[in-house]
């Protein structure tokens, strides 16, 4: 199949760039791209998108993500996670459920300066290592909700839900301490029940959107990126032709169902 998508799990001490690296050279092919950067530390859901896939990496990347994680509470680091140098100490909550609470909600938050982030075409991370100060300033993200697992001292496992754009690293610096382990269980419709699975584009974009299933001649239409009947339906919409593939991205507009990504050729 040289279009769909892969769900790797990625294991600790390689970046995901490395991944796709090696997907490229595996299922011999350059187009292959990710959904959402995974530190080296990290291990977990890494999408990969694969052809005509890469086309919809957009849709997924800006889906809710879970992960599981260890914070130490108490130290500071350079990095906001064991991999970096202790800055500070600082006291451990009285209450840590508490502490964690209030990082749930719609928050304005302060993106780790070893972040993937890019500034002035550079990423946030290359910076640092260069000696050059970096200061991202906060953005709105949303943390749907943090559980508590187990408190054992000064670590805490804790399992959060939120939105693309949260960093964990961040949520751990702000409740005092840092990362100790970071996994990441869900991107979007993508679970690591899905792992080392090769799945169809038209499968996975009829999960993400509405799915509508197109005629003969409605498949012809598409291939001319022309305008079909209204699809009725609010938002992008998947129309999938006879034989079960891809063919467009419709958008219902003007009194019509509008291509604004045609796949079949």
């Amino acid at each position: 199949m040289s279009n769909g998508f892969l769900v790797v799990d990625k294991p600790g001490g390689v970046t995901s760039h490395d991944v796709v690296a090696k997907a490229r050279k595996s299922l011999n092919t350059r187009k292959i791209g990710h959904a959402g950067t995974l530190d080296p530390m990290a291990t977990g859901v890494l999408v990969l998108g694969i052809g005509d896939g890469t086309r919809l990496l957009q849709y997924i990347t800006a889906g809710i993500k879970e992960y599981e994680a260890t914070v130490k509470l108490g130290q500071l680091t350079s990095t906001d996670d064991k991999e970096g140098e202790v800055i500070a100490t600082t006291e451990i909550p009285a209450d840590i459920p508490a502490a964690f609470a209030k990082q749930v909600g719609k928050i304005m938050q302060k993106p780790s300066s070893v972040s993937a982030i890019r500034i002035d075409g550079k990423r946030a991370y290359d910076l640092v290592r260069e000696g050059v100060e970096v200061d991202i300033p906060a953005r709105e993200v949303t943390v749907y909700s943090i559980d508590i697992k187990e408190i054992r001292g000064d670590e805490v496992d804790i399992v959060v839900s939120c939105s693309a754009g949260t960093y964990i690293r961040a949520i751990a610096r702000d409740c005092g301490g840092h990362l100790t382990s970071l996994r990441r269980t869900r991107v979007g419709i993508f679970d690591l029940s899905m792992a080392d699975k090769l799945m169809p584009v038209a499968e996975i974009a009829s999960k993400i959107f509405t799915p509508r299933n197109l005629d003969l001649h409605e498949s012809t239409e598409m291939k001319f990126g022309r305008a079909i009947s209204m699809s009725g339906t609010s938002g992008i919409v998947a129309a999938i032709t006879p034989d079960g593939q891809l063919a467009a991205l419709l958008e219902d507009k003007d009194g019509a169902a509008k291509p604004i990504a045609v796949f079949v050729r």
